[in-house]
């Protein structure tokens, strides 16, 4: 996972995609790639569908820095899930050849060198592998101000056309149950904490497990777990997916 610490936190809900299979279809239907066609044709679960029932990918991106206009992905992990399995055997991790540099602060955040990407693929030659697994599912992130509108650039610089798709961004759950997170100056001066909705920190707070942070694969996982307890803890099994997408 990329730094995030100094991208805007996640605001409240957004509501323009309540009904995603709607505008998937629709996105179907003007989609000039054929392997980006496939995916939208996957469609998604209704709105009201169960979260129980919704088969859900969880995805991260590490990037040269944190603005999809002026940086690249140079890593992806992908898992597939439910909220009751992750299925391992599924996942995939690719470390990518950016098509901008890497910049030094990014290297010594995800540790991914210039070595690393000599002779690694374009995010081209890994789309007929990396659109399929998502196809047909819900993503899974911690901040959906990465994953989503990166690969949305990426694809408009390599296909000519972007990409849209439904979203469960485990740190917007996190804000939306810590609203009252950032103290007041009260209790600044009582020598308080803020609580802070960061991929480990809020994992820790559900009692799961620390991993080392910023590799694609290890932070997908990371994600996936966080969402299992945040419905377990907080929502139940018939929880509507569209009260939690975006």
């Amino acid at each position: 996972m990329t730094d995030r610490r100094k991208v805007q936190q996640s605001g409240p809900v957004d509501t323009d995609h309540a009904q995603w299979p709607d505008h998937m279809a629709k996105l179907a239907e003007s989609a000039i790639n054929p392997t980006l066609r496939a995916f939208y044709q996957a469609g998604c679960v209704a709105p009201e569908t169960p979260i129980s029932e919704v088969p859900m990918v969880a995805l991260d991106f590490e990037t040269t820095g944190l603005d999809p206009d002026a940086h690249s992905i140079v890593s992806i992990g992908l898992i597939p899930m439910t909220l009751k399995r992750i299925y391992c055997r599924g996942a995939h991790h690719w470390i990518l050849r950016p098509s901008l540099p890497l910049q030094q602060e990014s290297v010594t955040i995800h540790g991914i060198t210039h070595t690393d990407i000599a002779q690694a693929p374009d995010l081209a030659e890994i789309l007929e592998e990396f659109l399929p697994a998502m196809a047909g599912k819900v993503m899974v992130v911690h901040h959906r101000g990465i994953e989503r509108p990166f690969l949305d650039v990426a694809l408009q610089w390599r296909l000519r056309e972007g990409i849209e798709f439904p979203v469960i961004d485990t740190m917007a759950i996190e804000a939306h149950i810590n609203p009252r997170r950032k103290l007041s100056w009260i209790g600044r001066l009582r020598g308080g904490r803020p609580v802070s909705i960061r991929l480990p920190d809020a994992r820790a707070r559900y009692g799961l497990p620390h991993y080392a942070p910023h590799h694609a694969l290890v932070d997908a996982l990371a994600s996936a777990e966080l969402l299992q307890a945040q419905i377990q803890t907080h929502y139940s099994e018939d929880t509507p997916v569209g009260d939690l997408w975006y």
